[in-house]
């Protein structure tokens, strides 16, 4: 209640007995509803509201005393917690006309929290939606119809409201994605969980989102190294055998530079070269070195066979390589000319890879805009659009 401006003391500020003087308050009205204002400001809700009872047996009140009798009981017993006469007595006051138009709205969403609160979840959104209706912007007020609406069981009507919502937090991407995994919305629950691994980063959203793409009807297994590529950049390997396959991967890829780096992190970490395995990993590890210096001597040679071939697939592997070597212009320039062949095996993966080498080389409008342009269905545009998440991430 104090979180909307609403306090015991607010609803009642200002009725001693020269502000309804204007208005003539009999006096044996008068005396008992001044004594529960003083008692409701002192703290003694329960006091005030048996006082104010006093008042009940009274006949022929004027619109204007029950307009104060019901404004002071609906503050004492918002505060004492009685919900049910707080309720009457805010809808009273409500539509009594005598409420101006700064506490028309506070009162309207003193009673929507009231109705909140006692689970009474029907009027609480007949009153959220009233108050809304005045104020359609007041964020606190949509936050709580869409806890209402999921509080009661309105999946559809929450998520209506949260995929309207144009800059959502957190907790409302969370709801919406624990609605949606309840109505078996597989599609929308992944759209939300790539919001949720876009703006707020946390390794749990990215971890989802990578195994459901790698177990997505269709996905070709050729592009299981740019899953592990995207776990890399967001934290996600921590086994032995993880940096392992990455490393062999990449190795088949003909990019023993990558698989240099993968190695040197994993010993970096302590989970390479430790444990009964350690010989293994120096074995791998020597291994990379060793392509790496066969890569070097090779480069040019290779270059000029696939220039001469227009061997899309070569051109982009060996491009790929050399941006990981460090020799990003050339490595680059390999790969462009790959992607305006179009003749690869796989054209949407080479679009992939040069829009992921552009951003290792540090070009991120380049890269996003290369990104943009993958389309396939195999999995590849699924993967431009997390590589663009991952580029775009929050610092």
């Amino acid at each position: 209640m104090a979180a909307i401006g609403f306090t015991a003391a607010a609803p009642i500020a200002g009725f001693s007995s020269v502000a309804y003087a204007a208005e003539t308050v009999r006096a044996e009205i008068g005396k008992p509803l001044q004594e529960a204002q003083k008692l409701a400001a002192a703290g003694k809700n329960k006091e005030a509201l048996a006082k104010l009872k006093e008042t009940d047996a009274i006949g022929g009140k004027s619109a204007n005393e029950t307009y104060l009798i019901e404004r002071t009981r609906a503050s004492a017993a918002a505060a004492a917690g009685d919900n049910d006469a707080a309720a009457k007595a805010f809808e009273s006051v409500i539509n009594s006309g005598k409420l101006s138009a700064a506490e028309q709205p506070k009162f309207t969403q003193a009673l929507a929290s009231i109705y909140y609160r006692a689970k009474d979840y029907p009027k609480a959104i007949t009153w959220i939606q009233r108050s809304l209706k005045d104020n359609p912007n007041d964020a606190q007020m949509r936050e709580l119809l869409i806890q209402t609406y999921y509080i009661s069981g309105k999946y559809a009507e929450a998520a209506k409201e949260l995929q309207s919502s144009k800059n959502a937090s957190e907790q409302s991407l969370q709801m919406l994605a624990n609605i949606q995994l309840k109505q078996n919305d597989k599609a929308g629950y992944v759209q939300t969980l790539e919001k949720l691994a876009g703006t707020y980063p946390k390794t749990s959203y990215w971890a989802d989102l990578l195994n459901r793409v790698a177990g997505k009807p269709g996905f070709s297994s050729s592009l299981s190294l740019d899953v592990l590529r995207l776990r890399l950049a967001n934290g996600l390997l921590s086994k032995p055998a993880e940096y392992m396959e990455m490393a062999q991967l990449s190795l088949q890829a003909g990019n023993p530079a990558e698989a240099i780096k993968v190695i040197d992190q994993g010993y970096k970490k302590g989970v390479l070269g430790t444990g009964t395995d350690a010989a293994r990993h120096q074995r791998l590890k020597d291994l990379a070195a060793k392509t790496q210096t066969e890569f070097d001597a090779k480069a040019a040679g290779v270059e000029a066979e696939a220039v001469k071939a227009k061997d899309a697939d070569a051109l982009a592997n060996l491009g790929y390589g050399l941006v990981s070597a460090g020799k990003t212009d050339k490595g680059l320039a390999l790969m462009d000319q790959a992607v305006k062949l179009g003749t690869g095996r796989n054209p949407q993966a080479i679009k992939l890879h040069y829009g992921i080498a552009q951003s290792i080389a540090g070009k991120k409008a380049p890269a996003l805009a290369t990104l943009k342009t993958v389309n396939g269905t195999d999995g590849t545009a699924d993967l431009a659009r997390y590589w663009t998440l991952n580029i775009n991430r929050p610092m």
